[in-house]
Order: C-alpha cells, then sequence, then structure tokens
C-alpha cells in the first residue's frame, strides 16, 4: 500500500510537472525603426566611416557611440508618445530626424507575452548637414527584420 501510495504521488506530481507552461522565449521583443545607410553616389547600402546616435529628449543615452560598419542603425520608439527625435552623426557630422507614429500593443506569443508596434505617419523633419535625403521602405515597425526607411548621406 505504501508504494503504490507513493507511486500514485509520483505520477500526478510528474502530470502537473507537465503540464505547467515552461516556454521560453527566443523571439525578437523589441520593435526597432531599420534605417540603412546608403552611399547617394553609389545608391548602395554602405556603412559611413563612423555613426553615432543619441536620442533628443534623451540625450545622454547614446545608442551608437562612434560605430563603425554599421548598415543598418536601429532606433526605438516611445509607445507613450507620437513623436521622437534623434541626432544622428555620420562621418562627424551631425543631423537630426524626427518622426510622427502611431502605436499599438501586439501580441507576440504566450511567453513572449505583448511588446509595441508602429506605424511611421510621417517623417516631419530631417537635417541635411551629411544626409542628403531620406525614403520610406516600410512604414510598419515590427520585430521582423525588414528595412523602414533608407538614409541617403
Amino acid at each position: 500500500p505504501a508504494i503504490s501510495i507513493f507511486t500514485a504521488v509520483l505520477s500526478v506530481s510528474i502530470l502537473i510537472l507537465a503540464s505547467c507552461d515552461q516556454e521560453a522565449c527566443f523571439e525578437e521583443t523589441n520593435a526597432y525603426v531599420k534605417a540603412s545607410m546608403y552611399n547617394y553616389s553609389t545608391m548602395k547600402i554602405e556603412a559611413p566611416d563612423s555613426i553615432s546616435l543619441n536620442g533628443l529628449t534623451k540625450p545622454e543615452v547614446m545608442l551608437y557611440k562612434k560605430a563603425k560598419d554599421v548598415t543598418t542603425a536601429l532606433m526605438p520608439l516611445d509607445p507613450s508618445a507620437e513623436t521622437c527625435a534623434y541626432a544622428i552623426k555620420i562621418n562627424g557630422v551631425t543631423d537630426t530626424i524626427t518622426f510622427i507614429y502611431t502605436s499599438f500593443p501586439h501580441l507576440l506569443s504566450k511567453a513572449c507575452g505583448y511588446t509595441y508596434y508602429h506605424t511611421l505617419d510621417a517623417l516631419i523633419d530631417f537635417s541635411k548637414n551629411e544626409i542628403d535625403s531620406l525614403g520610406f521602405s516600410n512604414k510598419s515597425i515590427t520585430t521582423l527584420d525588414a528595412e523602414n526607411i533608407r538614409i541617403y548621406y
């Protein structure tokens, strides 16, 4: 009887543990504006000599600091705001870029939970010191690895 009780308790314990969701999140959980860097002369994707990037509302937070070999810069958007501005220094020359966007929650998965996706409504302003022009590739900002804007420098 003691062995059968032990076996029953062990069996129930194994079933309870096996039924719990132990799934881990292996997905990208942040949606960034993916800005590809294009040489304006050749119209081909090309990393500048260096790139520095920080938000204008939090200038102390550097996303890139004199980074080399960056062909795609990742820029987070604040889901609690409708605009976001960045200072971007390409080859030692500083420009600014400002986005207008809408944000909405998106369920990634049971294990990863929710994140915010965004839709670019407009690019309201950018300076033209080193940047020649900008182009939209995809206005949907998601966790997928897809280019959103092109920066021609």
